[in-house]
């Protein structure tokens, strides 16, 4: 049995998707080092890498 290709009409479809919005990031602070981040996100600060304010990557000085 043959079917209708849209059922729901291109209108009503796309007014009920204008409530899919992306919500606005939630920011941190980090207590150590002050710097804004992103939750659950590491984050570079001065050249070292830090995750849940603990240096995961620490930054190498070039020495000339």
């Amino acid at each position: 049995m043959a079917h209708p290709k849209s059922r729901i009409s291109k209108q009503r479809k796309r007014k009920r998707r204008t409530h899919l919005k992306a919500a606005i990031p939630q920011i941190a602070t980090c207590k150590e080092t002050g710097e804004a981040h992103l939750y659950h996100r590491a984050y570079w600060h001065d050249g070292s890498m830090y995750y849940k304010g603990q240096m995961v990557i620490q930054a190498v000085e070039e020495v000339d």
